[in-house]
C-alpha cells in the first residue's frame, strides 16, 4: 500500500436525464440545499458540511456517475500524487491545476482501475456552514460511497496500491464468496465500499445524519413522500452504523446513515463476516431480510461513462 495522501470524501457528481426532477428530490425530499447553478449543473450541499457541495448533478442524455472527488492537504500532496498515479502507469484525464468549481482549489482528475472519473484537490475554499439542530432531519454531510465492481479483488487492490486506501472489514459467504470490501483513508470505518456487481456502476451513496432521531424522522419524511424505501431501518455489523436505503428519481440507491464506527488504525485488524448471517446485515433486526431482490436494486444500470482500464 502506497503512503497515504487522501484525506477525505469529497463530493459525488452525477448526470440524469429528468434533471428537475431529480433537482426537486435533493434539494427537497433529501434536504440538501442548493447553492449554485449554471446552464443544467446544480451544486448542493449539506448543511453541516465545510464542503461547498456534496452532490453535484448535471442534465445528460444518459445517466451515469460522473465522478467521485477526495481532498489532499495541500497542492504539493495533489502534485504528489499525480506523478506518483503516472509513475505507476495511472491514466490522467487533467494535469495538477487549478478548479473552476464552488469553491476553487487546485486539483486533478485520473480514471481508476475500472475507468470511473477520480478528482483529487486542495485548497478548496470552506463552506460557511452550521451545526445541525435537534429534531432537524438534514443531512449533516456526505458520509460515504459504495462502488459496483465485476471484479472486487483488482479493484481493491488498485486502491490499496495507487491511493493508499486500507481494508476495514470484509463481507462473504460461503456460496458466494467476498461480496464487499470496506475501504477507508482515516478512522472512519469505511468512507467508499466496493461491492461485487455484474458490470461497473454505483452502488449507493451515503448521508450522515445528526444522530438517531434525525435519522428515523428523515426516513419518515422520504417514505410519506412517495420515495421507494429497499432496505432498512436497521444496523450493520461492519462499521456498526444505521441504515435506510431508498432509490432516487433515476434509480440511484441513497442511504440515510448515522453513527459509522470510528477505529484506532494502529490496532484495527480487518474482519471478514458471513453475510448470510442476519445479524451481519442488521444487529437490530429491524430491517426487511436481505435477499438477492434485495441486492439487485443497488447493481444499478451499467454505467456507460467508464470504460475498462488495463489492470495495474
Amino acid at each position: 500500500m502506497t503512503e497515504r495522501l487522501l484525506t477525505h470524501l469529497r463530493h459525488v457528481d452525477l448526470a440524469v436525464p429528468d434533471y428537475d426532477k431529480q433537482l426537486d428530490f435533493y434539494s427537497g425530499v433529501w434536504g440538501l440545499t442548493k447553492v449554485a447553478d449554471d446552464s443544467g449543473v446544480s451544486f448542493l450541499a449539506a448543511e453541516g458540511s465545510p464542503e461547498n457541495y456534496v452532490i453535484r448533478l448535471r442534465k445528460a442524455d444518459e445517466k451515469r456517475l460522473d465522478l467521485v472527488s477526495y481532498g489532499v492537504a495541500s497542492p504539493a500532496d495533489a502534485d504528489l500524487l499525480a506523478e506518483r498515479l503516472l509513475a505507476g502507469g495511472v491514466e490522467l484525464i487533467t494535469r495538477p491545476g487549478p478548479i473552476d468549481t464552488p469553491g476553487g482549489g487546485y486539483g486533478f482528475r485520473f480514471f481508476d482501475v475500472d475507468g470511473r472519473t477520480i478528482e483529487v484537490s486542495a485548497d478548496v475554499r470552506v463552506r460557511a456552514h452550521r451545526k445541525i439542530e435537534e429534531r432537524e432531519a438534514v443531512p449533516v454531510r456526505l458520509s460515504h460511497v459504495v462502488l459496483n465492481s465485476p471484479d472486487l479483488d483488482r479493484t481493491r487492490l488498485w486502491y490499496q496500491r495507487h491511493l493508499g486506501f486500507a481494508l476495514s472489514d470484509t463481507l462473504s459467504s460461503p456460496h458466494m464468496g467476498d461480496v464487499m470490501h470496506f475501504m477507508r483513508i482515516s478512522d472512519q470505518h469505511h468512507s467508499m465500499a466496493l461491492a461485487r456487481g455484474p458490470h461497473t456502476s454505483l452502488h449507493h451513496i451515503s448521508f450522515e445524519m445528526r444522530g438517531l432521531d434525525e435519522y428515523m424522522r428523515g426516513s419518515g419524511r422520504v417514505l410519506r413522500s412517495g420515495y421507494r424505501k429497499i432496505w432498512g431501518p436497521g444496523r450493520h455489523l461492519a462499521g456498526d452504523n444505521t441504515f435506510t436505503y431508498f432509490l432516487d428519481p433515476h434509480g440511484n440507491t441513497i442511504e440515510y446513515t448515522t453513527e459509522l464506527e470510528l477505529l484506532d488504525e494502529d490496532t484495527w485488524h480487518p474482519h471478514v463476516y458471513d453475510f448470510s448471517e442476519p445479524e451481519v446485515t442488521d444487529q437490530w433486526g429491524t430491517s426487511n431480510p436481505m435477499n438477492e431482490l434485495v441486492a439487485k436494486e443497488s447493481f444499478n444500470d451499467p454505467d456507460r461513462g467508464c470504460f475498462i482500464a488495463p489492470p495495474v
